[in-house]
């Protein structure tokens, strides 16, 4: 991060659209088995962003730091493309289903405690500890997306 805080813009570069799934597009992961997941994972991405950005000016407890994480950790486990991949090759999407919704629910309940500023610490550990994944996660670098020119 440092080189590229002390040197000027070169180039910038807009990559094309490309994957190494069927025929190098994303047509595996967007299709009619799974394009019910993305208005969702786009919701909850946007919740998420409102929720730090109304929270990021504010001095948070270590309790509200520890939701906010966990819902940041369960956003991006909800967004894993495991799951529409999984959804499409149809080998085991009711477990995809599951662990997608499950994720999602997630992160809705810790949205609305964080909210409401009723946080359930037992259950939340429970929730640090069944997914505890993304260690160093802090959810002040998740803010909202800039504007583009």
């Amino acid at each position: 991060g440092d080189y590229l805080q002390r040197q000027p813009l070169q180039q910038q570069a807009v990559p094309a659209m490309s994957t190494w799934g069927d025929q190098g597009y994303a047509d595996f992961w967007l299709n009619e088995t799974n394009d019910w997941i993305y208005p969702l994972l786009h919701q909850a991405s946007n919740e998420m962003e409102k929720l730090v950005s109304d929270l990021k000016p504010f001095k948070v407890s270590e309790l509200q730091q520890r939701a906010l994480n966990q819902a940041l950790r369960s956003l991006l486990l909800a967004q894993a493309s495991d799951w529409p991949f999984i959804l499409k090759s149809g080998t085991t999407a009711d477990y995809a289903k599951k662990r997608l919704t499950d994720h999602l629910a997630r992160f809705n309940y810790l949205h609305d405690c964080i909210r409401k500023n009723r946080i359930d610490e037992r259950y939340l550990t429970a929730l640090e500890v069944m997914d505890d994944i993304f260690p160093e996660i802090d959810f002040r670098d998740y803010h909202a997306r800039q504007p583009q020119e």
